[in-house]
């Protein structure tokens, strides 16, 4: 399976899994979307995310963690 900017909570799990001792409320925006972009399964196009989609990985990842 390839990931695309809308599977947020696959991501966020792999994140959390690649990750572990990052604290994602910390983390900036641009490191963020460079580890999405870094996943072995990631696929889409790295133009397409924004603001609110990291957001809402970031926001899935914290949720993965607690």
């Amino acid at each position: 399976m390839t990931y695309r900017w809308t599977d947020i909570q696959e991501i966020a799990r792999d994140l959390a899994q690649t990750h572990q001792d990052v604290d994602p409320q910390y983390i900036r925006f641009t490191d963020l979307h460079r580890w999405v972009c870094a996943l072995p399964q990631f696929s889409d196009d790295p133009k397409k995310s924004n603001e609110k989609i990291l957001e809402a990985i970031q926001a899935a990842w914290m949720d993965e963690v607690e």
